[in-house]
Formats: C-alpha cells, structure tokens, sequence
C-alpha cells in the first residue's frame, strides 16, 4: 500500500487543529480508510475509520445544535434546523471543512483509492472529518472537556459556512428554492419551474443525487447532493446564476 501520511503528517493536523491527542492509536484509526484496512496483508488489520465516523455524525450535530441555539436566540425552529443542515449534512460543507485543515495529506489509503485520488475524494473527506471529530471526543476524556475539545476547531469552521449560508445577523437561512422561484413567479408567463432526479449513484447509506432545475422543461441548472433537497438546492442556486440574479461565488 503507498501513501504519504507519516507520524509527521498526524503531528501536523494536531497543530492545526489546535488538539493534541494522548491516545494517538484513535487519530491513526480516524484517518485509516476502509480499502487501507482491506489490503492490509498482516493480522490483526488496522481498524478503520467507519465506527468513528458513525459516532461523529451524532457529535457533530449535538455541537453545532447547541451552539446556533445559543447564538440565535430569536430564530425559529425551522431555520435552526435548516442552518444545522447545511452545516453538518449540507452538499460539500464537510469535506470542505476537511480539506481547510489539511487531513487529505493524512489519510491512511489503499493503493487503488491512492491512485484514483481518494486524497481529493469529497466523501472520503467528508467521512474522515466525522471520525476525528468523534476521535476528538473520545480522546478528551469527560462530556464537558470532549465537547470544548471539539468546539475549538469545528465552530471557528461552522462559523464560516453559517456566513455563507445565512442572512447577516439574522441567523436565516438563504433559500435558493424560494428565490427561483419568486423570479419565475415576477416573470411570469405561465411557465412551470420543476426539479427532476436524473442520476443516483452509490451505496445506499452515502447515495448522491443529481437533480436539474427546469422551467417550461428547458434546463436552467444543475446540482449535487447527499440528499435530494440539497441536490435541489443547488440546481436552484445554478439556475439563479443562469439567469443573472445572483453572482457565480466560485468563480469570484
């Protein structure tokens, strides 16, 4: 197996994140892909990251759901909800968390993911930056010390996503849905504005969604996500670009 993660590499994310573990056995399993696991040739096989993973779904969401409770006290359920989506399930906000602290340099890999670029992967990201959330929390010891462990280096992250996503100072959540669809509405002349799923791929637990955003059946956008609404949520957004009402901020 090949890859270019050393014990240098793991010292390095610690720095990053500010978190230095004692157990370092929990970090080396946090970033250990499955196919690292599969090809390995000696007994036992190194655990990898998948039961951490699982673990850090359920962290992530307690942490960010306590701090967006606390910091938008006037907000209601439904935005609360929306903006923790987007934060911990929304299209690309893991792996791109993932990605601001370095971990694709860390990774434990088999030699096909290596040499497919499994460094680059979105969901491969997205799944190791779950497990060392939850290596984290479990490395800290007691609830109160795990959780300030993780707060340190996830919320400064979430804190940039909830600018991207929210309307400054209310704690909304912008609604590309909505928004196609009040230009289609002002510009009316009968047209009908759709989402269809035209692509599904992958297992059933990690499945990504392709949807496009049509009007009079003619394609005005196209997007991705882990869950059909965000897939739509994206096709909305590109439609807007599309259509000149909103600024393409990727390539800003």
């Amino acid at each position: 197996m090949s890859g270019k993660n050393t014990e240098e590499s793991l010292a390095a994310l610690e720095e990053r994140i500010g978190y230095h573990f004692k157990r370092g056995e929990l970090l080396r399993e946090a970033m250990t892909h499955s196919s690292y696991s599969h090809e390995w040739k000696g007994s036992p096989k190194p655990p990898c990251n998948e039961r951490l993973e699982f673990l850090g779904d359920s962290v992530l969401s307690l942490i960010v759901s306590e701090y967006i409770y606390s910091k938008y006290p006037d907000c209601p359920e439904g935005d609360l909800t929306r903006m923790r989506a987007e934060i911990v399930r929304g299209d690309t906000a893991l792996s791109n968390f993932a990605e601001k602290i370095g971990i694709g340099d860390c990774l434990f890999l088999g030699n096909g993911e290596e040499a497919s670029g499994g460094r680059c992967n979105k969901k491969i990201l997205e799944d190791a930056f779950e497990a060392l959330v939850a290596a984290v929390f479990l490395d800290a010891g007691s609830d109160d010390n795990a959780k300030e462990a993780v707060r340190s280096y996830l919320i400064p992250l979430a804190e940039e996503k909830i600018a991207e996503i929210c309307i400054p100072g209310k704690g909304r959540v912008v609604d590309y849905k909505t928004q196609l669809q009040e230009v289609v509405q002002k510009n009316s002349r009968g047209e009908r504005l759709e989402y269809v799923t035209v692509d599904e791929r992958g297992p059933d637990h990690a499945k990504t969604f392709t949807v496009e955003a049509r009007i009079d059946s003619n394609v005005f956008g196209k997007g991705e996500g882990r869950r059909i609404k965000d897939a739509e949520q994206m096709a909305a957004r590109h439609a807007l670009v599309t259509l000149g009402e909103i600024a393409d901020s990727d390539n800003e």
